[in-house]
């Protein structure tokens, strides 16, 4: 259907969940509003802007890829400290409605303006006829599900993926609170998070760019050992700056880590049923990790008051993808 029709469900769907959290007053509403209806839209987003990107591009992929997805950090960037200022100034439920109307707005518009690919305006797509070749997205073999789902490759990137997602979201949910914890004001501590958010952004265009030269596997690489560094240095941080230089270096391997998702499966199994790969790819991958990460994180508080275990149980996951990343080889169809 493209991505003008998936968008703009996924925006009503966001939009319209923000604005009925403004009158949430049970708990079982929390779930399905912001869980349910907001996870919905949120979730749906995701793979129909990178998938649309990668058959745009074919030279410079990566790189385009890195600065569609600065959106994203932007909003991490300044999300935290305008959604802590809306509350200051009105209320939550206020915020609630007007995040949920701006969401509304913007990303229904926007999304009528799309296109699936440059055939639908009678283009090419961007390098198509320059012959250049880059490690691991040669395109030469066209995979549907059924044929990647049995390569070894499919597994070791979804692997890849689920410890990538545990990591990025356990910093996501818990960095803030555990900043709390270590002193830093409720109206400061986000902006832990948002630095993280900010130096995604570098990182999704410093090695988004990079990636189109030395290959996407390179970049995992390189993303995991900062992850993993940063993630056992965060165990023994307790100073505000500590903190500030674990969420930029994070940030900055997380970003480039986030924008060769889309490309690496490009280049593993081709363009025909890119979106339908990369979703089921980031279904058993990221997004399994990035809800269980949480989820443990927040038991291991509950146990032992600290967050020292589970910043530990995620450096180990992303030395895990580490290995995993390193196990990656391109694919061959027979």
């Amino acid at each position: 259907f493209g991505p003008r029709v998936v968008l703009t469900i996924c925006g009503l769907l966001t939009g319209l969940g923000y604005l009925v959290m403004s009158q949430m007053g049970a708990i079982w509403q929390l779930y399905l509003f912001y869980g349910v209806i907001i996870g919905g839209g949120m979730g749906g987003s995701w793979v129909p802007i990178v998938s649309t990107i990668a058959r745009w591009f074919v030279k410079r992929r990566n790189l385009m890829t890195g600065i569609v997805l600065t959106g994203v950090s932007i909003g991490t960037l300044i999300a935290p400290p305008v959604a802590s200022r809306l509350i200051s100034a009105y209320d939550w439920r206020t915020s609630y409605l007007i995040v949920g109307g701006i969401v509304l707005v913007a990303v229904v518009l926007i999304a009528q303006l799309l296109r699936r690919d440059p055939t639908e305006t009678k283009q090419r797509p961007y390098g198509e006829s320059d012959g250049e070749k880059q490690e691991l997205v040669l395109e030469t073999h066209e995979f549907s599900l059924r044929e990647a789902i049995h390569t070894r490759q499919f597994w070791l990137a979804s692997g890849m993926l689920l410890c990538f997602g545990f990591s990025v979201y356990t910093i996501v949910a818990h960095i803030v609170l555990h900043a709390i914890g270590l002193g830093m004001s409720p109206t400061s501590a986000p902006n832990i998070l948002a630095t993280v958010g900010g130096l995604s952004l570098v990182g999704r265009v410093v090695l988004g760019s990079a990636a189109d030269r030395f290959g996407n596997r390179q970049i995992f690489i390189i993303g995991f050992i900062l992850m993993a560094a940063t993630l056992l240095w965060l165990v023994l941080a307790e100073e505000v700056w500590e903190l500030y230089l674990f969420a930029g270096v994070f940030g900055f391997g997380f970003g480039g880590c986030a924008t060769s998702e889309s490309p690496l499966v490009a280049g593993l199994f081709g363009l025909s049923s890119h979106g339908l790969i990369l979703g089921v790819m980031t279904l058993v991958g990221f997004t399994f990790g990035a809800a269980i990460g949480p989820l443990a994180a927040g038991h291991i508080f509950d146990m032992n008051n600290s967050y020292q275990l589970a910043f530990i149980a995620a450096g180990a996951l992303s030395v895990v993808g580490l290995i995993l990343t390193l196990l990656l080889s391109p694919t061959e169809k027979s």
